[in-house]
């Protein structure tokens, strides 16, 4: 690279001055090695929470226990996690005291962890209240998400309004948090090459997801993986070494695939994506999975993202075509403004198999580095739409893994 990683770092810091504070948070990310433990300071007790009701039937799971009877999304404001929740043993979760004043979801909203020899990972999960009566038959389809740094699982779960579509759509939503001994801003290393093989934090969430589907009466031809910036990169490393397992990928504001392998390479990804790795990447996973069955995606990217660029969803949209042998052209629609403000001007880029839409690239006029249509309430959360959460699950509901 011919900048100074010093040089990368001032550039992006001064790109637009509403998102100079987003960048800096990410680039600090990036650099930021596991830090040993600060003293805790003092915070005021979270207001107590009402145990939710106890249902007719034993969970499946006798170690998995309702975190909050108010789910992520019914509150505008900032979810936090205490220290003692987030840690492995998962004793307790509290919430604001605002939340606890929130009328309590439908669904469930359970917390527990999934444990290897070397870690120990906390991971959310949403089952909805009255799913579709085909659903209760064969099974909830499965959404796995993954936080971008800066975030935790339930923040992520907040700010996307997931579990609201979820309940409305009938699906079951798991949410892996990253560990800050991994990693002190909980950014996923999708730069990692041994992750970006299958290697790191992959094994953990496959094995998560196992024991989801084992506990639980999921649809295992319906399993699918989104995630934002560092949770999509990681989100599109599971699902192209596990092609088998998900029948379908979500990546907003996420960056191309196979490059990076340091900080300050992932760094030269993030503002210009990796034009020498971006077929070279994908052929290799072809090599790796010869009878590789191709990857339904759908690609979301703001236009006004200065901390991943739109570049990246370009060569992504490359990549997706090559592994899902896609070369007719996109059918291309256009999306207006809508009035007041309350959707941003967009482009749908459609490519088809026949009939079969096998990947959508949504471009957003003016979207930041921002869950499109979120909760605004949480940094990296745009109020207008279009909804990104409604969009993958509309886009994940045509595809079943065979």
């Amino acid at each position: 690279m011919k900048r100074s990683a010093s040089s990368l770092l001032r550039g992006l810091v001064r790109s637009g001055t509403r998102q100079s504070r987003s960048v800096s948070k990410i680039v600090t990310a990036l650099f930021a090695a596991p830090a040993a433990a600060k003293p805790k300071r003092k915070r005021k007790p979270a207001a107590k929470v009402a145990k939710p009701a106890k249902p007719a039937a034993k969970p499946a799971a006798p170690r998995v226990r309702a975190a909050t009877s108010a789910a992520p999304g019914a509150t505008g404001r900032r979810s936090t996690v205490s220290p003692a929740a987030s840690g492995p043993a998962l004793r307790r979760s509290t919430v604001p005291p605002a939340a606890a004043h929130v009328p309590p979801s439908p669904g469930k909203w359970l917390a527990s962890h999934y444990a290897t020899p070397t870690r120990r990972m906390s991971y959310w999960l949403y089952l909805p209240n009255n799913p579709p009566e085909d659903t209760q038959r064969k099974g909830l389809p499965l959404l796995v998400m993954l936080h971008g740094c800066h975030q935790t699982a339930t923040q992520f779960a907040q700010g996307t309004r997931m579990n609201q579509w979820a309940e409305q759509m009938g699906y079951a939503v798991l949410y892996p948090q990253q560990l800050v001994s991994v990693q002190a801003q909980r950014c996923w290393k999708w730069y990692d090459r041994a992750t970006q093989e299958g290697g790191g934090d992959v094994p953990t969430i496959v094995g998560m997801i196992g024991k989801v589907m084992t506990q639980y009466a999921i649809d295992r031809s319906r399993v699918y993986i989104a995630g934002i910036s560092a949770g999509a990169g990681m989100a599109n490393i599971v699902a192209l070494n596990h092609p088998q397992l998900f029948a379908a990928v979500g990546l907003h504001s996420g960056p191309v695939f196979g490059a990076g392998h340091n900080t300050i390479g992932a760094l030269g990804v993030m503002q210009h994506g990796a034009a020498t790795r971006m077929d070279s990447a994908a052929h290799e996973v072809l090599m790796r999975h010869p009878q590789f069955p191709g990857m339904p995606a759908i690609l979301i990217q703001g236009e006004g993202d200065q901390v991943v660029r739109p570049i990246n969803q370009l060569q992504l949209t490359r990549q997706s075509r090559l592994l899902n042998r896609l070369s007719e052209a996109p059918k291309i629609t256009h999306k207006p403004q809508g009035r007041g403000g309350r959707h941003n001007a967009h482009q749908l880029h459609d490519f088809y198999e026949g009939r079969k839409l096998l990947l959508r690239v949504a471009r957003i006029a003016d979207l930041e580095h921002a869950w499109s249509g979120g909760d605004p309430a949480l940094a990296f959360n745009a109020k207008a739409g279009p909804d990104a959460s409604k969009m993958m699950l509309e886009f994940f509901s045509r595809h079943r893994r065979v």
